[in-house]
């Protein structure tokens, strides 16, 4: 029996597959009872297709190519095959698509709910039953890109679109409910600047934006955070209040027109001030003091108390060198403010009152110095030298915060200005006056009896300050008339020469002879 030849299609005619489709797989393979699911149907043979059916019940559905079948899922019941229909036949392979009791995802809320044309926004979706989500669709076409926060919250980039479209998340148990979404085509807002460009991590900083197209945000984010608060002050101008975050990240502003670029914002950690050296210094200020600790990157202030410093500079993260300022007697707190914060460290520096000398006794003494005097004033306790002129005590040792006693170093005639230095400064000075030795150049009369008594004119030098006249070791009565003059009261002794000596704060005079007569014989 001869079979009839196969007719040709008309030229215009689209040629029909002759293989039997094949369905490898479906994804996702479930989804919930009441259907809506978005599936894709995977295998071979697909172009022509008449039907796609989830067990007996047929699915709306698009052939994307030979390979691939995108369809609706119908609502249904437990587990059922997955079929394609061309005219070639219908898949036999048994591949399965399950209705899940479980609840899908719901979509509550996109903010920002518009954003541009061109695509590009950020997103937030929140809702419930996200995890796991496979897709977030604009419409029908995909985000950009998303990532599943939690199971109630996603960021999403939008792709680009027209119009007003729906927003759904799609799991394993189905595709959510949709929310709008409206493509504009306001103008993109631009951000200029962020200033103060960095703050502390617990947030809280005002921060003042510039750029263009303001009037419209609805949103101002400090990486993905939104801000604490924020103000439209103009078309050009927003203050928004940081939220607490951590490192460095990108400060956006939200409009009807979309996202603007993104200007960077650092948080920064609080300083820590541990140290300060040297931890005293005068009440005048001036002094250079080191500061350590860490966090001092980009510091804003260094007070003392409620001062601030002179000046200061940042040496490293760990190191400030800041000039003093002038302050009262007494500690205070030291503080170091940063971007980050502030750290104050609770009376770490002294201010301390500059010695004051009111005296010193003796006034007076020799050349070779070595004698000891004693000095008075107030602030002395913290003495760190004596100088006589600019010539240093040879020793000195405080007695207590009113008393010093110093040895007096060599120095040349005339009056010096003594001083004491603390940390709080130097004293004003007291006059100590050198004083060369005295001389005897003659004694009148130069003899006289044994049995004393006579007055004794001492012609010299240095005379003014005799403290002692002595005619051998004996101490006599005496009187200073003038510098080069004073009388003396010989005191009784043994016949023969004695050796007279004046002693004043300069020192002994050389030995003068005086000779004592015997009473005449009879």
């Amino acid at each position: 029996m001869n079979h009839p030849a196969p007719s040709r299609a008309s030229s215009g005619a689209r040629p029909l597959s002759v293989a039997t489709p094949v369905v490898t797989s479906v994804s996702p393979a479930s989804g919930p009872a009441a259907g809506g699911t978005r599936v894709t149907v995977t295998g071979t043979a697909f172009t022509g297709a008449t039907a796609v059916r989830f067990g007996a019940i047929t699915a709306s559905f698009t052939v994307v190519s030979d390979t691939q079948i995108t369809a609706t899922a119908p609502p249904g019941t437990g587990t059922v095959q997955v079929t394609v229909t061309t005219p070639s036949g219908i898949s036999t392979q048994f591949v399965t698509y399950t209705y899940s009791t479980t609840s899908g995802p719901t979509l509550a809320s996109v903010a920002p709910s518009s954003g541009p044309a061109a695509g590009g926004t950020t997103v937030t979706l929140t809702g419930t039953g996200f995890t796991g989500a496979t897709a977030v669709l604009f419409g029908t076409t995909a985000a950009a890109s998303f990532t599943v926060v939690s199971g109630t919250q996603i960021t999403a980039t939008t792709p680009p679109g027209t119009g007003t479209v729906q927003v759904t998340v799609v799991t394993g148990s189905g595709t959510s409910n949709g929310v709008p979404f409206t493509y504009t085509t306001a103008p993109l807002p631009t951000l200029a600047s962020v200033a103060p460009s960095s703050g502390p991590a617990a947030g809280g900083t005002t921060v003042t934006l510039t750029g263009t197209g303001f009037a419209t945000a609805t949103a101002v984010r400090f990486g993905a955070l939104p801000a604490t608060s924020f103000t439209v002050v103009s078309d050009s101008h927003i203050t928004a209040v940081a939220p607490a975050g951590t490192g460095t990240v990108q400060v956006t502003v939200t409009t009807a027109g979309g996202t603007s670029n993104g200007i960077p914002y650092a948080y920064s950690a609080a300083p820590v001030l541990s140290g300060v050296s040297p931890n005293q210094g005068p009440t005048s200020g001036g002094n250079t003091v080191t500061l350590t600790g860490t966090g001092f990157t980009g510091a804003t202030a260094v007070a003392f108390g409620a001062a601030a410093a002179a000046s200061f500079t940042v040496v490293s993260p760990t190191q400030i060198t800041a000039v003093a300022p002038a302050g009262s007697a007494g500690p205070v707190g030291v503080t170091v403010t940063t971007p980050g914060g502030a750290s104050t460290l609770a009376s770490a520096y002294f201010y301390v009152a500059a010695p004051v000398l009111t005296g010193v006794t003796p006034a007076a003494g020799p050349l070779v110095g070595g004698n000891t005097v004693t000095l008075t004033g107030t602030h002395l306790v913290e003495a760190t030298a004596v100088r006589f002129a600019s010539t240093p005590a040879g020793a000195f040792t405080v007695v207590s915060d009113t008393q010093i006693t110093a040895v007096v170093p060599a120095g040349s005639a005339g009056p010096v200005g003594v001083t004491v230095t603390t940390v709080g400064g130097t004293s004003a000075a007291v006059t100590y006056t050198y004083l060369a030795a005295p001389t005897v150049t003659a004694l009148s009369p130069s003899q006289g009896p044994v049995s004393g008594g006579n007055s004794v004119t001492l012609t010299g030098t240095g005379l003014a300050q005799t403290s002692q006249v002595l005619f051998g070791a004996v101490p006599a009565a005496f009187t200073v008339v003038s510098d080069t003059h004073l009388v003396a009261d010989a005191p009784p002794g043994p016949a023969g020469p004695v050796g007279v000596t004046v002693t004043t704060p300069g020192g002994p005079s050389a030995a003068n002879p005086y000779t004592r007569l015997p009473a005449p014989g009879i």
